[in-house]
């Protein structure tokens, strides 16, 4: 989509991502690599009992399945910011289920405007985990 094919409170409903254990050890490892993330024995000893999801990496799976939607991917240019909010932990096997909505549309130039995008992620018990804003350039249609 352009930039100019979008309104103020669009919704788009993204496609649900189950956290894998293994992708999840593998991003902690290579990104994240703390205890709560990595050690079954600490984490077992925590106020969860159990490894929690790299809170980006959560974040980053909702947002392929956005990508992978191709609401904005054709006309992408650049994400201006991304802001991220955590709420409730994540754990492995857990089913997530991101709702996005346009909150606000600001034309640059002629050529280009920022679309902000608010996407809430729900767990399977409909739970919210996050709440993440997103200001993405994205090109305007010319002529």
């Amino acid at each position: 989509m352009y930039f100019d094919d979008f309104t103020i409170g669009q919704e788009f409903k993204i496609d649900i991502v189950t956290i894998n254990k293994e992708k999840m050890l593998k991003f902690a490892q290579d990104y994240d690599p703390q205890p709560i993330h990595m050690d079954e024995e600490f984490a077992q000893k925590s106020k969860f009992g159990v490894l929690l999801a790299p809170g980006i990496m959560t974040f980053m799976s909702v947002w392929a399945k956005f990508v992978e939607s191709n609401i904005i991917s054709d006309q992408f240019i650049a994400a201006q910011s991304f802001k991220v909010e955590w709420f409730s932990p994540v754990f492995a096997g857990d089913v997530l289920q991101g709702i996005a909505i346009i909150n606000k549309l600001t034309v640059r130039n002629p050529y280009n405007g920022i679309v902000e995008i608010k996407i809430t992620i729900y767990n399977q018990d409909g739970i919210m985990v996050m709440d993440t804003t997103t200001e993405a350039i994205v090109a305007r249609r010319v002529g």
